[in-house]
């Protein structure tokens, strides 16, 4: 009987470890963005470990394997940064990537099952794309407030959190939470940051102190005290009649709980009757002693009938745009 019974427990523990999926550690998910970025670079979805379902997206838009960046990246710019989650298995990059003799800003998701690359999912802004007021116009600053070298100028800090000072993965989804609570509720204060903090959209910043996220300031954060008075022009200011209606489809793929970094996916509806367009963003939060230090963007503006973003639990579907939803049946005579 007791045979029997080690038999079964042995039988048992195999079956759950041929179930159990083969967990990538830090070091596994940055092998694997290089890998990936590398076969983007030279241009050979072979060099890299794709899942044979691998799907890909580019601005909310799937693309066909070796099709896209695949064609148009030809190598990785002067700001690189990367981030590993190794709990959800999903790594990131974020920065300037070069596409011949133009570069874009970008973030580049991969999700990594089973030592396999099953997703990636690009958000890209580039010069003379679309903006908050409608197309690029000649003559003008980029509508989309595209501006490389100001990235390069003041890039995200690149860091390793003491371990005594990191925040837990929940706290840190908490507060990046807390920042699209207080734009869509209008209310600055709900926001946990340190006032001064810095927002940098496609490069080009957006209010704060320049500068802010890095060195001698993000140093001082951490371990001192906040000034009392909060600017009028930091991440959190300005929000009261700002044109949203709600910050939608949520996502936060990626917590690197060692860089104290959460990358956030979401939507910015207009309020109802607005003829400025939605946008869809990738926002990389940098977060300091419990609050927001830094964000930066890379943001694009998909058209009307586009659905974004087009990944789970929102693929394919959402949000409908009210042009497209049909109106409810007349009644009967």
């Amino acid at each position: 009987m007791q045979r029997v019974l080690f038999g079964i427990l042995i039988f048992a523990a195999c079956a759950a470890a041929a179930a159990a999926p083969d967990n990538c550690d830090r070091a596994c998910l940055k092998t694997a963005l290089d890998q990936y970025l590398t076969a983007v670079v030279t241009h050979n979805p072979s060099a890299a470990p794709l899942f044979s379902g691998f799907r890909q997206t580019e601005n909310a838009v799937v693309v066909k394997l070796g099709t896209g960046v695949w064609k148009s990246v030809t190598g990785l710019g002067k700001v690189q940064r990367r981030y590993l989650d190794a709990v959800g298995g999903q790594a990131a990059y974020f920065g300037i990537v070069e596409e011949g003799a133009g570069t874009a800003i970008v973030t580049a998701r991969i999700r990594v099952e089973n030592r396999k690359i099953t997703e990636a999912e690009w958000y890209i802004a580039r010069a003379g794309d679309p903006g908050l007021r409608g197309p690029s116009q000649p003559g003008q600053a980029p509508a989309n407030a595209f501006n490389p070298d100001a990235l390069i100028a003041n890039p995200p800090p690149d860091r390793v959190v003491p371990k005594e000072a990191r925040a837990s993965r929940e706290m840190l989804m908490a507060i990046t939470n807390s920042y699209f609570d207080g734009i869509t509720t209008h209310d600055g204060s709900i926001i946990m940051a340190h006032p001064g903090c810095t927002r940098t959209e496609n490069g080009t910043g957006m209010g704060g102190a320049r500068g802010a996220s890095g060195g001698a300031a993000a140093a001082a954060g951490r371990g001192g005290q906040a000034p009392a008075a909060q600017p009028a022009t930091d991440c959190a200011s300005g929000l009261a009649n700002m044109n949203l209606q709600l910050v939608a489809a949520r996502r936060y793929p990626v917590v690197d709980e060692e860089a104290g970094v959460v990358l956030a996916f979401a939507v910015f509806i207009r309020r109802p009757g607005s003829p400025t367009p939605r946008n869809a963003f990738s926002e990389w939060f940098f977060i300091d002693a419990n609050r927001i230090r830094s964000i930066y963007t890379a943001m694009f503006y998909p058209p009307p009938e586009q659905p974004v973003p087009n990944w789970p639990p929102y693929e394919g579907n959402w949000p409908l745009p009210a042009t497209i939803v049909p109106s409810a049946p007349a009644a009967p005579r």
